[in-house]
């Protein structure tokens, strides 16, 4: 049965830590199908934090490692959420 592996990772402080972040999605860019990034904006104001919701894909080993990796950064919250296709 295939699982569809959707992970919700909460940046809490945007400016310090969004460099990171990006980092480890460029290097493990081709395991992540889509990608949303949320957060408060307008004229006026722009959020200090955000969230993503990530639809991983492929080698789940190597899903395994993105996750650890964000889950390791300071600043950084990862929720999984696993679907039976």
């Amino acid at each position: 049965m295939a699982k569809k592996r959707i992970l919700g990772v909460q940046v809490t402080d945007r400016i310090h830590k969004a460099g990171g972040v990006q980092g480890l999605l460029t290097e493990y860019g081709c395991f992540i199908k889509t990608r949303i990034g949320l957060h408060e904006t307008n004229e006026n104001y722009c959020a200090p934090n955000g969230i993503m919701v990530l639809e991983l894909f492929g080698d789940e080993k190597t899903c395994d490692e993105l996750q650890e990796k964000l889950v390791g950064m300071e600043g950084v919250n990862v929720q999984e959420m696993v679907f039976e296709m």
